[in-house]
């Protein structure tokens, strides 16, 4: 077994002994009936009531406009940056549609940038409003999961508990203990974490530069433990100061995967039946080793149209040392192509090399994992995405048979499954929907940097990524215009919420129904066979949905460089 695999499979091994003890804490958190004195603090500013419980439609109201206040507040605040304290750059207010699109990015849990982290925004920009976010918003896709896993597991009527509680219980429980301590392991590792004024550099050829500086650590923390991706220099974790050290990158790996997998057990926890957790995290761990798979062998093989370059190579198949364009060359392919990989399956959205570099098959699977969405997620919403695929699988089995389709004892209804339906179709009608506008609006095209299928792949990657509230970039797309800032804006709203409250409503719903009790015609989710199911209609579905398009893309992309054709 070469070294390269040696690495993944280690961090996998890692992540997969901690589901268990994360998955228990987790379950303490959202199970524990008492309050701590900060939490108590935090009811009384608020003036909320923390023992009332909330339906689906209370804790989706209180959701949304709890967001909308932050989304209102965080654009204001970037409008008046200028004005603002912190800010040793003297850096301006960001213009009108890039601090729409800043705001809404990092409200969703998108962390999408189209700016230039170090040269946009400032220190306290970058505390107040981008490292705040990164806390708030990521409590609330956490908060979100945890009341649909109470309406699965059934035990309180319709009562899904209370937001309030939820999102203050994730962020002083879970997010702060977790990035303290991580963020003094990134600063041991040489992470900047300073309000001092930018450092100044004499370069070789006797020239000054200025080297931005700031409170790194501390935002590289929750960046990847809250699923966030939003880095504070433009090369996000490409950059030595946001990633130093291979035990930095490995660490980034580990944060991102830690909580949704953990989440799974401690579903399993809630429902009282720890084999469908099980079943949810060995779906979702299938999918991912086979997509790391793919993005590991692919760009390991190589461009074959470098390896026929210069006289004295001989022509092969492969490239020698694999595709290292883009990448950095201390971490390697392997790291290289594990964080890829995680950075999209888990929608964190922070990369260590630039996508746009890879080969056409090796940049497939980052866009078709934000396609699908619910290899492990995000904030919670992976879980709940897959969730609503294993409904989607019980109704599909059940018409099969011709019996009413149950799922953990309750019945799956016409409202429930029409529900699950728009939740589903939600996703890639934004997607394609906003794909097939740019490609026709000569002024979106005017910002490719490339031709071809691989101009497209930047397109369709863009609208992906916000759409999966993910916030990686494919590069190459100047994507800072005002039509990729309202459309890619309206692309991470839709992706956030339209598939969100749709499956809050089926939880509510399936709570507030009574269980049935198991017989010889129940159809059990809770074994291998069926997740093995559910994961075939994933891909089934995906496929379906998005393989035309990727067709265009990252497919044509390959069977070009295969062909040895270069695309001017």
């Amino acid at each position: 077994m070469s070294a390269a695999v040696l690495q993944m499979l280690l961090l996998l091994v890692i992540m997969a002994a901690l589901v268990v003890p994360v998955g228990n804490w987790l379950y303490g958190v959202f199970a524990g009936e008492k309050h701590t004195a900060p939490e108590r603090l935090t009811y009384r500013l608020l003036g909320v009531n923390p023992a009332e419980g909330m339906d689906w439609k209370r804790y989706g109201l209180v959701l949304v406009v709890s967001n909308l206040v932050m989304l209102l507040l965080s654009y204001l605040l970037i409008r008046l940056q200028g004005l603002l304290p912190w800010n040793p750059a003297g850096l301006k207010a960001q213009a009108p549609d890039l601090a729409w699109n800043t705001a809404v990015s990092f409200m969703t849990n998108t962390n999408w940038q189209a700016y230039s982290g170090e040269q946009s925004l400032s220190y306290f920009s970058q505390m107040a409003i981008i490292t705040t976010f990164m806390f708030t918003s990521a409590a609330t896709g956490f908060a979100a999961a945890v009341a649909f896993m109470r309406g699965l597991a059934g035990k309180s009527g319709g009562n899904l508990g209370n937001f309030w509680v939820d999102v203050t219980r994730i962020i002083y429980r879970v997010f702060l203990p977790l990035c303290f301590v991580l963020a003094l392991v990134f600063v041991w590792q040489g992470m900047p974490q300073t309000l001092n004024a930018y450092a100044t550099a004499t370069t070789l050829e006797g020239a000054t530069q200025k080297i931005a500086l700031g409170p790194v650590a501390s935002l590289e923390s929750i960046k990847h433990i809250g699923t966030n991706g939003g880095g504070f220099f433009s090369m996000n974790a490409a950059h030595p100061f946001e990633n130093p050290t291979p035990l930095t990158n490995a660490l980034h790996i580990l944060s991102m995967l830690l909580l949704p997998s953990a989440l799974t057990y401690a579903f399993g926890r809630l429902l009282g039946n720890v084999k469908q957790g099980w079943v949810i995290f060995g779906g979702m761990l299938v999918m991912f080793v086979g997509f790391l798979g793919m993005t590991y062998s692919f760009e390991q093989a190589g461009n074959p149209i470098l390896s026929k370059l210069g006289a004295e190579q001989t022509v092969t198949a492969t490239q020698a040392g694999g595709n290292m364009e883009g990448k950095e060359v201390r971490f390697g392919i392997a790291q290289t192509a594990l964080f890829a990989t995680t950075t999209t399956a888990a929608t964190t959205g922070s990369v260590d090399s630039m996508h746009d570099s890879y080969t056409g098959m090796g940049g497939f699977v980052p866009m078709i994992q934000m396609m699908l969405n619910n290899v492990f997620g995000g904030k919670g919403v992976g879980f709940i995405n897959f969730v609503q695929y294993l409904i989607l699988s019980v109704f599909i089995a059940g018409l099969m048979v011709g019996r009413t389709p149950e799922f953990l004892g309750k019945k799956i209804e016409a409202r429930e499954v029409k529900l699950v339906m728009l939740a589903v179709l939600a996703h890639p009608l934004s997607i394609l929907g906003f794909t097939a506008l740019a490609v026709v609006t000569p002024g979106a095209l005017a910002s490719l940097n490339n031709p071809g299928p691989h101009g497209f792949s930047e397109i369709l990657y863009a609208y992906t990524s916000g759409t999966a509230n993910n916030g990686s970039a494919f590069a190459g797309l100047s994507a800072n215009t005002p039509f990729y800032n309202l459309t890619i804006g309206l692309a991470m709203l839709f992706g956030r919420y339209l598939t969100l409250l749709p499956m809050l409503a089926v939880a509510g719903m399936l709570a507030a129904k009574r269980r049935t009790p198991a017989n010889s015609g129940t159809l059990p989710t809770d074994t291998p066979l069926f997740g093995a199911l559910t994961v075939g209609i994933i891909l089934i579905v995906g496929a379906l949905t998005f393989l035309p398009a990727l067709t265009l893309g990252p497919v044509a992309d390959h069977l070009q460089m295969v062909q040895g054709v270069v695309v001017k």
